[in-house]
């Protein structure tokens, strides 16, 4: 693994390096399914993984005419995101070190599609992997007002998105794929 980038030229320098990865956005506590595929594409292709956690809490300011982004929190507890990132990372490293596969991981902020679409392009990636959400009223809130990254990457880029399925499989019976949002 490569180290988090610090400055703009350690970034060009490893976007240079990174061109026509496998990107995959995580999450704390994601299933491992979603990294696995990851790097079973970014096998058969040959390519590198960049493993991609977007923290939301912040928003991109401004960013250099190099691609450098600065950013600002929105949330005055300025470590949530950090420990997130650390939290990811440290999930993913045993599994990943063990692939034999170049990666890294990037810490991104913002609107997460916006965000991993950016990535994409700085990278030419050959392919987003992300993970769908779990059933549940609270994720079927969240989704209502953000939308599915999934959907919303479709539209506003290029690149093939492989969309792993996670948690329990909603019934070909059941109409309503979130009943209990329903009642």
């Amino acid at each position: 693994m490569t180290e988090n980038t610090s400055t703009p030229s350690d970034e060009a320098a490893q976007n240079a390096a990174l061109q026509k990865a496998v990107i995959v956005g995580v999450q704390p506590h994601q299933d491992g399914r979603v990294v696995d595929e990851a790097v079973r594409y970014a096998r058969l292709l040959g390519v590198p993984l960049v493993v991609a956690h977007v923290d939301v809490t912040r928003f991109v300011t401004y960013e250099d005419p190099d691609g450098y982004v600065h950013s600002a929190p929105i949330d005055i507890n300025f470590d949530a995101g950090a420990a997130e990132f650390e939290a990811v990372q440290a999930a993913v490293a045993p599994a990943l070190d063990a692939s034999g596969i170049t990666w890294t991981a990037r810490q991104l902020v913002g609107d997460p599609a916006l965000a991993i679409k950016q990535l994409a392009h700085k990278l030419d990636a050959q392919l987003i992997v992300i993970g769908t959400r779990k059933r549940g009223i609270g994720e079927s809130i969240r989704e209502f007002f953000t939308g599915s990254v999934a959907a919303r990457l479709a539209h506003r880029q290029h690149r093939s998105i492989l969309v792993v399925p996670l948690g329990d499989l909603v019934p070909d019976s059941q109409k309503e794929i979130w009943p209990e949002a329903a009642e």
